[in-house]
């Protein structure tokens, strides 16, 4: 199975993007993530089995490249995120905080984090996405909600 590079581009630019901001937390980087897993894409012709095949491979494209610019050492055009939280509209002031507080989570966790619940995926599938056993990403989730938890309760405690 192979979908065309635009439509790719149409079915998927979005999720990527949000996956490689979830890493990058920069939106020029993660520009440049999606871009250049659609230009692997494109380069590369291969083949899969199903959209369940081609979507893994798109994510772990977009998981590998924008850890590569997290660790690279240009990193230019920075946005804080600070900045980028204050551009995005949430429904409910919680969703800002949520947010904000997910983003502040340690990378391993933050992206089992945004798999699980911004994604849908289940943990077989963060598992086989990310190259990692199941209960290491149970255990990621596990420990990113309790994370979360301590976070918001010391800000749920300084409110009252």
């Amino acid at each position: 199975m192979r979908l065309s590079t635009e439509e790719t581009v149409q079915r998927y630019g979005d999720r990527l993007f949000r996956i490689a901001f979830n890493i990058c937390r920069n939106p020029a980087d993660a520009d440049d993530v999606v871009q250049d897993t659609f230009i692997k894409y494109h380069s590369s012709k291969k083949e899969f089995d199903d959209e369940t095949n081609l979507k893994a491979w798109l994510i772990r494209v977009t998981i590998n490249r924008a850890k590569d610019i997290t660790l690279s050492f240009w990193r230019k055009h920075k946005e804080t995120l600070e900045e980028y939280v204050e551009t995005l509209v949430f429904e409910e002031p919680e969703d800002s905080r949520l947010f904000e507080a997910v983003m502040q989570l340690p990378q391993k966790y933050r992206i089992a984090i945004h798999l699980y619940y911004y994604e849908g995926y289940s943990v077989r599938e963060i598992a086989d996405i990310l190259k990692k056993r199941e209960n290491t990403v149970k255990s990621q989730l596990g420990r990113g909600r309790m994370l979360l938890k301590e976070m918001l309760k010391e800000e749920w405690d300084n409110e009252s």
